[in-house]
This record gives structure tokens, C-alpha cells and sequence, in this order.
């Protein structure tokens, strides 16, 4: 077998299989990386028993075989070659990696011992691929890292009549994006890290789905996916949006997001990393106090609601991550001190954070 394909080309490829594939495993096999070769390209595929990934990578291919390759080491390979135009050639159980004035012997591994990777020819509904990245894009901050939080360890996928839907929460604050859809697809909870590989995935075109027993198959043009869904029912986050409105702030985002950063300098790192809130009469103030001191900053707002001042606290950490995904002006909409506060884009566009606040 000879193939030549680009560089370029083929790194992005294993690039995708090398966030997917573990560096160590107890079976020595889920560390291999298989190749399928076509006269149309090569199929990359690996799995780490949690995402099984397969990319097509199109390249010249003459004679064509598969054959299994240690994933991270070959990815590496191909990493520093110096030349951009790559050569493998394999004969007997050797490839051979070439490029420039670079040659390199690698030796296959069994592949009728690799692990079966199957993968759906239908889909049952399709969803925009670059909405689906941004809607999950803008919630992820907000899932569980802990492991006893089981669901919350996931992000929610809902398919609603108007559209879809993705939410994320760490039992301390909500994270919500709506984007349109179509189709009637089912709702599903997919754990927070394969979202970060099917992120990387998406491009434009079609994200297509599959359902199976507990496994969501997803296709695009160039690659397909399968994930292990997370049992167990999400809690009812709609319950924690407040529902009356009592005061309603107006500002720049960029501008709450730079004060926010300087005042939380100062805040204290064993108390929430706590920065205050005190709106009153057009004006925003944010203030914080540590151990080395405090920190204050003002803001002008577009104020509006019932309520003519309201002191509320924040964590700081969780107040960056809401407006990360707003641009434009930001809209803050507080009910009470002591209720939860949303944060969202005042033109729209789907987005909205729920957040505790921290006793004033």
C-alpha cells in the first residue's frame, strides 16, 4: 500500500482521534489507532469505550489495506515531519512514514484483535451543525465537574415544539440556550465531556442523529460519532427561573465583565469570591473585600422595574462565566436579594443564565 496526503490534512484528523483515544489504557489495544484505506482516503477510527470516533481524511491511495497503528506515537510522527506532503507506505507488518528528508519505521499491530467500531447509515432526525456547537458552546460552563452529581454532570438536550433546547447546571446556577430545530427528536442528557469532543467536531452542514439504547450516534460530512448517553432524569430547572421582575439593569457587557475582573482582585477566595451588587438610581456599584483589602467600581445602567435599589452578592467566577457568551448589552433581572438573578443579551438570541446569589 502507498498513500500520499497532506500534512496539513492529516494532522487535523488525528488531531480529532488523539482528544478521544487514552495515551495509557489496561488494554493496550484501545491505544491503537485503525486505519482503513480506500482509493478515495483513509478512514481513522478509535474509541475510548466511552466515544468511539471515526474521521475521513481524503488522500492518494494505491493498493489499499488496513492496517492498526499506536494512535499518540503516529500522531506525533506526522506532528514534527518536516515536509508537507506525507508518504506511508506499509509492507508486511512496517509503515513506513515519510516526508522532506524524514523516514520513519513503525510497526503495525494485529488488526483482526481490534475492537469492532459500527457505525449508523441512518439518521432519525438533523440539527444545524454550527447552532448545535454554539448552543452547546455557551451552556458548558455551567455542568458539574464532581462526580456524585451524576446528571448534573451532563448537558440536557430538549427537542420542543418551537425548536431546541440545551441547558446545563451545577445545582448553583442554570445555563440555557435555545436554537431552531426541527424534526421530532427525543430528549437526551450527554455527558459533559463528549460534548467537548462533539464541539471540536461540528463544523457547517448537517449534524445528523441517531438514536440507540442509551447511545446517540451523531454524522457530519466528514466524521461520526458514537456517546454513551447518562441515565437518570434532569431535574426540573424551570422551576428556579424567577418568574416576577423587580428590577431590570442595562449595560454594556464588555464593560460589567472588565469591572467585575478588577474588583474580584480582592475578593475573598475563601467566601465564594464574592463581588456585591447595589443598583440604585442609574448606577451600578460593584464592590468586594478580602483579607488584603477592598476594591469598588461604578457603573453607568439603564435602570428600569418596581423596585428603586436592590443589594444582592454574586460569586465572581460565576458572574464572568454567564456573560462570556453575551455580546452587545447585557441585561440583568433581579427579583428580590435573596433570589435567584437571570443574566442574558438584551437584543435576544436565546441565551440565559439563572444564578443563586450569595447572602447579602
Amino acid at each position: 500500500m502507498n498513500v500520499h496526503v497532506t500534512k496539513k490534512i492529516l494532522s487535523e484528523g488525528l488531531g480529532l482521534l488523539e482528544r478521544v483515544i487514552p495515551s495509557r489504557s489496561s488494554n493496550p489495544l484501545l491505544t491503537a489507532l485503525k486505519v482503513e484505506a480506500s482509493e478515495a482516503g483513509l478512514t481513522l477510527s478509535g474509541t475510548n469505550l466511552e466515544i468511539d470516533l471515526s474521521c475521513f481524511v481524503p488522500a492518494e491511495v494505491k493498493d489499499p489495506r488496513n492496517f492498526v497503528v499506536p494512535a499518540h506515537l503516529f500522531a506525533q510522527i506526522v506532528r514534527n515531519l518536516g515536509g508537507e506532503l506525507v508518504e506511508l507506505e506499509l509492507s508486511g507488518s512496517e509503515l513506513s512514514v515519510r516526508a522532506g528528508g524524514s523516514d520513519f519505521k513503525l510497526q503495525t499491530g494485529d488488526i483482526d484483535a481490534y475492537p469492532p467500531l459500527s457505525f449508523p447509515t441512518q439518521a432519525d432526525v438533523s440539527l444545524d451543525a454550527t447552532e448545535l456547537a454554539r448552543a452547546l458552546s455557551s451552556v458548558r460552563y455551567a455542568a458539574s465537574n464532581e462526580a456524585f452529581q451524576a446528571v448534573f454532570r451532563g448537558i440536557k438536550l430538549e427537542h420542543r415544539p418551537e425548536g431546541a433546547r440545551v441547558v446545563a447546571s451545577d445545582g448553583y446556577r442554570v445555563a440555557i440556550r435555545d436554537f431552531p430545530a426541527s424534526g421530532d427528536g427525543r430528549n437526551l442528557i450527554i455527558p459533559a465531556r463528549s460534548v467537548d469532543e462533539l464541539i471540536r467536531v461540528l463544523k457547517d452542514g448537517e449534524a445528523r442523529f441517531t438514536y440507540g439504547d442509551g447511545q446517540l450516534s451523531v454524522t457530519t460530512d466528514r466524521v461520526h460519532m458514537n456517546l454513551k448517553l447518562l441515565d437518570g432524569d434532569f431535574p426540573d430547572y424551570e422551576r428556579v427561573i424567577p418568574k416576577e421582575i423587580r428590577l431590570q439593569v442595562t449595560l454594556p457587557a464588555t464593560a460589567l465583565k472588565e469591572a467585575v475582573n478588577r474588583v474580584a482582585v480582592l475578593a475573598d477566595k475563601n467566601a465564594n469570591n464574592r463581588v456585591e451588587f447595589l443598583v440604585s438610581e442609574g448606577k451600578l456599584r460593584l464592590a468586594a473585600e478580602g483579607d488584603y483589602g477592598r476594591a469598588q467600581d461604578t457603573l453607568n445602567v439603564v435602570q428600569g422595574g418596581s423596585e428603586p435599589a436592590m443589594s444582592l452578592a454574586f460569586n465572581a467566577r460565576h458572574v464572568l462565566d454567564a456573560l462570556g457568551p453575551i455580546d452587545g448589552d447585557a441585561e440583568l433581572l433581579f427579583s428580590g436579594s435573596t433570589s435567584p438573578a437571570i443574566f442574558r443579551a438584551a437584543g435576544g438570541g436565546g441565551y440565559m443564565a439563572v444564578m443563586v446569589t450569595l447572602r447579602v
